[in-house]
C-alpha cells in the first residue's frame, strides 16, 4: 500500500529524467556550464542537456533510449529501512499523514536504486477522512472502515473531498519531494564540477570561468536555496586544492543578485552589459576583481562607437582589478573585422 494505484485516487509520482534526474518542470533546471582559458584556447564541455523525465517521453510517444522503469509498491515494507522505521512508527496511518516520514519512505527506494519515478507513499483510502468516512490501517489486517455507508442518510453525510483542506500533507510532501530530488542532482553537480576545474588545473589551466546561465529566471530567495550553496561548494572546494587559481562567474542578467554573487567566494564576478560597471563595482566593494561588460550589440556598431564604448567601459571600472571584457557572448553575425578592432583598441589602452 505504498503508492497510489486504485481507481479511488489518482496516480502520484515525480518523474526522473535519465538525462537530468530530476523533474523538468521545476523553475531551476540546471544549465550551467565551466569553460577555462589557457595559453588563449578555450575548452567548454557540453552543456549539460536538461530533457524531460523519461517517464513522461515514453508515455508521450517520443523516441526514447530505453523503457522506463518504476514498481508499484517500491517503497514500503520489502525495505530493512523501511521495516526499521516501522518500529519508530507503527502506525500506518502516521507514515502516510506525517509529512516528514512521508518524504523519508518515498525517497528510500530512490536512493538506493534509482528507478525513474519517486513515488509518493500514500494510501488509496487517504482522501476517506476529508470525506467524513472514518477509515484506519490496522497491522494483520488491513483497512478498516468503520461506519460504511449504507442508507441514504449516510450518503447525505459524506463530504465533498477538498484536498487542500483534508490532506495538505499530500501537497506538502509532493513539494519537498521534488526539492529533495533537484537538491541531490544539484550536489551531484557541485561535486563533479568541483572535480573538473580542479583536473583543468592540473593540465595547465590558469583560470577558470563558471557560468550560471540560469541565474536570470531564479528570484533572490530561490538564487539562495538552488545556486548559491552549491556555487559556493564549488569554489570552497577547488579553493582547499588550488587556492591561487582565479574562479571567474559569470551569471547572465543577474544585476539583481550581485551582492549575492559575491558571497560565492569568487575572485572575479563578470558583469553583463545591463549593469553600469560603476555601479557594479561599488556594490561588489573593493575585494573581488570585476569583468566586462561591453554591449554585445556594440560591435555591430561604427569603429568610433566601438573605441568610444570600450574606453567608457574601462574608465568607469577605474584603474585595477578589471577584465575588459563584453557583458555576454559575441553574437552570430558579428562583422569579424569589428572583433579585431576591439582588440586593437583594448591591447593599446594605458592607465
Amino acid at each position: 500500500m505504498a503508492c497510489n494505484y486504485s481507481s479511488l485516487s489518482s496516480f502520484s509520482a515525480i518523474p526522473i529524467s535519465s538525462k537530468s534526474a530530476f523533474p523538468s518542470s521545476s523553475r531551476c533546471n540546471v544549465k550551467s556550464r565551466i569553460c577555462c582559458s589557457v595559453g588563449g584556447t578555450v575548452a567548454e564541455p557540453k552543456a549539460i542537456n536538461a530533457t524531460e523525465p523519461l517517464l513522461l517521453d515514453a508515455v508521450r510517444g517520443k523516441e526514447v533510449e530505453r523503457p522506463p522503469v518504476w514498481l508499484m509498491r517500491q517503497a514500503g515494507r520489502y525495505m530493512k529501512s523501511y521495516q526499521i522505521l516501522c518500529e519508530k512508527h507503527p502506525s500506518f496511518r502516521e507514515r502516510s499523514e506525517n509529512v516528514d516520514l512521508v518524504v523519508e519512505i518515498s525517497l528510500q527506494p530512490w536512493k538506493v536504486f534509482q528507478p525513474d519515478g519517486v513515488i509518493l507513499f500514500s494510501d488509496i483510502l487517504t482522501p476517506l477522512s476529508g470525506m467524513n468516512i472514518p477509515f484506519d490501517i490496522i497491522k494483520g489486517k488491513g483497512p478498516v472502515i468503520f461506519d460504511p455507508p449504507r442508507t441514504a442518510t449516510d450518503v447525505e453525510k459524506v463530504r465533498e473531498f477538498i484536498p487542500e483542506e483534508s490532506v495538505p500533507y499530500v501537497g506538502e510532501a509532493l513539494t519537498i519531494l521534488r526539492k529533495e530530488v533537484l537538491h541531490a542532482l544539484l550536489q551531484k553537480f557541485a561535486t563533479s564540477m568541483a572535480k573538473y576545474i580542479r583536473y583543468q588545473a592540473d593540465n595547465g589551466a590558469q583560470a577558470v570561468q563558471i557560468f550560471d546561465s540560469w541565474a536570470t529566471e531564479l528570484s533572490p530567495v530561490d538564487f539562495e536555496e538552488f545556486s548559491l550553496p552549491y556555487l559556493k561548494q564549488i569554489v570552497d572546494s577547488v579553493k582547499l586544492t588550488h587556492p591561487d587559481l582565479p574562479l571567474i562567474l559569470y551569471a547572465s542578467g543577474s544585476g539583481g543578485l550581485l551582492e549575492r554573487l559575491l558571497l560565492t567566494g569568487v575572485d572575479v564576478v563578470s558583469l553583463d552589459w545591463t549593469v553600469d560597471i560603476a555601479d557594479g563595482r561599488r556594490r561588489l566593494g573593493p575585494n573581488v576583481a570585476v569583468q566586462g561588460n561591453v554591449d554585445p550589440g556594440v560591435l555591430f556598431g561604427s569603429k568610433e562607437f566601438i573605441t568610444n564604448r570600450i574606453n567608457d567601459t574601462v574608465k568607469k571600472a577605474g584603474r585595477g582589478k578589471h577584465i575588459l571584457n563584453l557583458g555576454h557572448g559575441i553574437k552570430v553575425g558579428t562583422p569579424e573585422e569589428n572583433v579585431a578592432h576591439f582588440f586593437e583598441v583594448a591591447k593599446g589602452l594605458r592607465y
